[in-house]
């Protein structure tokens, strides 16, 4: 079966940085809903789509394409006692919300005489990145999947 519309796509995968340093690789293959849902990023996406068992891709992406580029905005120096808890650490993370309302996750980047720094970016955010890619496995998805847009069961989204 060729990856299609509506089919649950099981991959492995691999993604590095510009310096081949591996940043993120599946330990076990994982599923996503293939058209559109925002399952997983669109340029990987196409690059799949007619694909079969046994396949696989390598592209590079750009920042835009992935993680984003680095917004200067994401980073804010906060006081300490902003925070719920004393025991503050360079890692730690915290929801927050942007200025339109949307929920942001800030890490803690530094924290010197009383003041936090918190970053919103991701991790990679700004980096290009190597995917690659293996499919293991290809299903027509089911109705229910379909309607929530994700998958359910083994690898997928359990309700």
């Amino acid at each position: 079966m060729q990856i299609a519309m509506n089919t649950v796509v099981t991959i492995t995968y691999e993604l590095r940085d510009s310096d081949g340093n591996i940043l993120e690789a599946s330990k076990d293959p994982v599923s996503y809903l293939h058209g559109g849902y925002d399952n997983i990023f669109p340029r990987v996406e196409e690059e799949l789509h007619g694909k079969s068992v046994g396949d696989s891709i390598e592209l590079t992406l750009e920042p835009a394409d992935a993680f984003g580029d680095y917004d200067e905005e994401l980073v804010q120096i906060e006081p300490a006692s902003a925070f719920p808890t004393q025991e503050l650490k360079v890692g730690m993370q915290f929801e927050g919300e942007d200025e339109s309302g949307d929920v942001v996750l800030y890490t803690i980047t530094n924290i010197e005489d009383g003041k936090v720094i918190v970053d919103g970016n991701h991790p990679w955010a700004g980096e290009r990145v190597l995917f690659k890619a293996s499919v293991t496995a290809v299903r027509a998805a089911g109705n229910e999947e379909v309607e929530h847009g994700h998958v359910h069961g083994a690898g997928g989204h359990h309700h």
